[in-house]
């Protein structure tokens, strides 16, 4: 997708910490976790002085790995990316297109930091994050995952611009598993920056991601949907995902959408307003003639009736 969104045309809405901020937070963590270390094998040291050898050098040996390797991942994954240093410096873990991270990325970075960060004593971790353009260590770039600044103005965050309100909450059962980080980058950096792309170039960019969006989730771009809003409403529904996968249910849950049809989200097609029904034809009334309708005989005096023709003349 980097032939799709060019530096010129966009800009990521992240802003990647630097080695400063980074070596703060760690040292943060490596002094909480080796607090921890140190209280929870000196409270084993008093407690199993019976033991033999063996068996306190397995509790040392899972101590370690609980404490040092598993500490910092279950504190990752739990706060979904801020450990104590981090939010202590205001720094955050997300993946490469910017959403929360999950069980399998803090493992990544966690195993990975046994070796750059406690074997090497930080010096690999900050020599990889010197070449990084992102100021990425070997751990981040295995994991795909990148640490941000969060506390950042306002006025400088590129937000994703919402969906069409007759569009949220459509596509609540489309698949996503198999579209991949470097496309929903793609389609979040061109959301960032659409106004400020030319109308033609927007458009052609927005059908070739909608197409390879389609094309990753199975289901056909819905006929009469402008490809950007096809775009914008995948992603509102991607980002309202991950929201109630990392903050519960009641986290700004997304509009209901209608039941979709059996056939899938492929053939219906969403008009942006109601049809308006159609005026049946009048009636016709039958008119009678004015002529055939009696006239009314007009009231007044009778006039006296001529006597009868008898033939017989009165005298004079």
């Amino acid at each position: 997708m980097d032939e799709l969104v060019t530096g010129d045309a966009v800009v990521l809405g992240l802003r990647p910490a630097k080695l400063p901020s980074r070596a703060l937070a760690l040292a943060i963590d490596l002094v909480a976790v080796w607090v921890v270390y140190l209280l929870v094998t000196f409270v084993l040291a008093l407690s199993t002085g019976s033991l033999d050898e063996a068996a306190i050098m397995a509790l040392a040996i899972a101590s370690f790995l609980l404490i040092l390797v598993g500490g910092p991942i279950a504190v990752e994954t739990l706060s979904h990316g801020r450990s104590l240093g981090k939010l202590a410096c205001g720094l955050r873990v997300v993946r490469d297109d910017g959403g929360p991270i999950r069980f399998r990325h803090a493992l990544v970075r966690g195993a990975m930091g046994v070796v750059e960060v406690l074997m090497s004593f930080g010096v690999i971790a900050c020599i990889a994050s010197l070449v990084s353009a992102r100021g990425r260590r070997i751990g981040d770039v295995f994991a795909g995952t990148l640490v941000v600044r969060e506390r950042v103005p306002a006025g400088r965050m590129a937000m994703v611009p919402p969906p069409p309100p007759w569009l949220a909450g459509r596509f609540a059962e489309l698949d996503l598993s198999a579209v991949p980080d470097d496309l929903w980058l793609a389609i979040r950096q061109y959301l960032t920056r659409l106004e400020q792309l030319d109308a033609g170039v927007s458009q052609s960019m927005a059908e070739r991601l909608a197409d390879d969006l389609a094309a990753r989730t199975g289901a056909p771009v819905p006929a009469g949907v402008a490809a950007g809003a096809y775009l914008a409403a995948v992603v509102h529904e991607r980002q309202a995902r991950d929201a109630r996968r990392a903050f519960g249910a009641s986290a700004g849950s997304a509009p209901v959408a209608a039941p979709a049809p059996a056939a899938g989200l492929a053939g219906p097609t969403w008009p942006s307003a109601a049809p308006t029904p159609p005026v049946p034809n009048p009636v016709p009334v039958p008119v009678s003639n004015p002529t055939s309708t009696p006239r009314p005989t007009p009231s007044g005096p009778s006039s006296p009736e001529a006597p009868p023709a008898t033939g017989f003349a009165p005298p004079a």
